[in-house]
């Protein structure tokens, strides 16, 4: 329920402020909002616009959403540990020292998010900390160190608002084609079912475009997971990468959601390999080997 009502709460915060940004810009751009031009700057105010603000709020949103308790001071071995590995990593990798923190699930996952490279986090789950050994959960430290350092979640993002804004875009010219071409009255009664009909149809193909571009979008994450493993390989060996893949292969299916889940070191099984954020693990390897 908490994570529900961040959601609900996040979006409707998006909204309105998307909305004042958009009358601003038509205001003084002077944009007719029914051309062509003002339709595409709407639907690239709402498509890069809510994936920068969900950038902008991540550490903000995984925090609560994950209850991580970022580590202040360490209070035990585990925990000053885990501080020291990263801070390790972050220097090597050219970065500065992320938040570090822990989040209580059994699931053995981790993930890296921020607006920035210099302004990030890194959280790992209690289950990781607890099930692997810690030259495998060094590995993963530095996989999402790696993500931080490529700027992964700067560079998802980006490729996240083009494709919003084309299936915006795009969805709205067909269904107006569409609409067009079904009408054959101009009455009263017709001109309202016509724009029902327009806004279904606007619905249903935004469905269908986005997941066509969503492919678009779990390719790049499935590219950008290869150059973490790679980064990871060169910040903590080879050897223990695999190793730590190897584990996480024997280990239940992650539970993570949402952007966290493109992030962390292991992703959720698809039915086609195309919507996997992660490529499986058995290329991850080979990779690595290759």
């Amino acid at each position: 329920m908490k994570r529900i009502m961040l959601f609900l709460v996040t979006n409707l915060a998006v909204m309105l402020v998307l909305g004042v940004v958009l009358n601003i810009l038509f205001s003084v751009l002077g944009i007719n909002k029914s051309s062509i031009s003002g339709l595409l700057v709407f639907c690239a105010v709402f498509g890069f616009g809510g994936s920068f603000i969900s950038l902008l709020m991540s550490k903000w949103m995984a925090k609560r959403s994950y209850g991580v308790q970022v580590i202040e001071q360490p209070r035990n071995e585990t925990e000053h540990w885990l501080v020291s590995t990263v801070a390790r990593q972050a220097r090597e990798a050219g970065i500065k020292m992320p938040e570090v923190g822990i989040y209580d699930s059994p699931e053995m996952n981790a993930f890296a998010t921020g607006a920035r490279r210099d302004d990030s986090l890194v959280a790992v789950s209690s289950g990781l900390l607890y099930s692997m050994s810690r030259d495998e959960a060094e590995a993963v430290l530095a996989h999402e160190v790696s993500h931080v350092a490529n700027g992964d979640m700067v560079t998802l993002t980006l490729i996240q608002g083009v494709v919003n804004t084309f299936v915006m875009f795009f969805a709205r010219i067909v269904a107006g084609v569409i609409s067009n071409f079904f009408s054959s009255s101009n009455s009263e009664e017709s001109s309202s079912s016509g724009g029902f009909a327009y806004m279904i149809t606007v619905f249903v193909l935004e469905m269908i475009f986005g997941v066509l571009a969503s492919m678009i979008v779990m390719w790049f994450s499935r590219q950008r997971e290869f150059r973490a493993d790679a980064g990871a390989a060169k910040l903590a060996g080879r050897d223990k990468m695999i190793a730590a893949l190897q584990r996480l292969s024997r280990g239940a299916e992650p539970q993570m959601e949402g952007s966290m889940m493109a992030f962390g070191i292991n992703g959720k099984r698809s039915m086609s390999e195309l919507f996997m954020s992660h490529p499986p693990i058995e290329q991850r390897i080979a990779a690595l080997r290759g």
